[in-house]
């Protein structure tokens, strides 16, 4: 039974098998799909500064957003890493996917490394989105993961994808 609908997501709760044949009642949250992508520039990589409405603050993030209805998932990297770190991307390697609480969502976020990057303004930031590109080199993105500098859990994610570790 749904719940909420709205534009980024949906809410349901139903009753669903557990493998082991007991019934449950759960409510579950389905977001349209999304990407983050983490642009690589040789020693260097683009994180972005991010106001987070949730929780009050800005934070360092890996660029990303939600795909559109119909949107190829490839096609939302492109379009988000112009948007939000003003670069258009030779390539874009995919790099798995992940559930980022599987607890009480389904939601799956596509993890892309981007190389070759040239500045680009074919799009802008969304009305509501306050950004602010940053340039790190890679070794220093990694020590503010380890360190616990970088705590979004998809930044962290690609980080780990893209570079082979937090080495």
């Amino acid at each position: 039974m749904e719940i909420y609908r709205g534009r980024r997501l949906t809410i349901e709760k139903s009753v669903f098998s557990l493998p082991n044949g007991k019934q449950r009642e759960a409510v579950v949250v389905r977001p349209s799909g999304a990407v983050v992508i983490f642009p690589i520039d040789g020693e260097f990589c683009y994180l972005i500064r991010q106001w987070r409405f949730a929780i009050d603050q800005y934070i360092l993030e890996a660029p990303a957003g939600t795909m559109e209805a119909g949107e190829d998932p490839i096609e939302t990297a492109r379009r988000e890493l112009i948007e939000e770190a003003g670069f258009a991307a030779r390539e874009l390697i995919p790099r798995g996917c992940i559930y980022t609480t599987p607890g009480f969502t389904d939601e799956r976020i596509f993890i892309y490394e981007a190389r070759g990057l040239t500045p680009s303004c074919e799009y802008t930031p969304d009305d509501d989105e306050i950004i602010e590109p940053v340039r790190l080199t890679i070794p220093e993105v990694c020590r503010m993961v380890r360190e616990g500098e970088i705590v979004d859990a998809k930044t962290i994610a690609a980080v780990i994808r893209c570079t082979g570790g937090w080495t």
